[in-house]
């Protein structure tokens, strides 16, 4: 049987993975003595950014990366 993935899912995995990674780099930036405003700043940013690289990088593997597929 052959399983088809959506966009949705790539979607939510990105959104989901952004908000653990960047709650975790405010701590590391909160952690080293960044002001509570920089803080936020960081968070967002790294939010926004990583959030698009990540959903390209995901939708261009499914796309036309091959390794450890499968051939049915």
């Amino acid at each position: 049987m052959t399983e088809s993935v959506s966009k949705i899912r790539h979607l939510t995995k990105a959104v989901t993975w952004r908000i653990i990674a960047s709650i975790t780099t405010a701590i590391i930036a909160w952690y080293f003595g960044l002001p509570p405003k920089a803080v936020g700043m960081v968070f967002l940013a790294d939010l926004v950014i990583k959030f698009v690289l990540y959903y390209g990088h995901e939708r261009l593997w499914y796309k036309y990366i091959r390794i450890g597929l499968n051939r049915r």
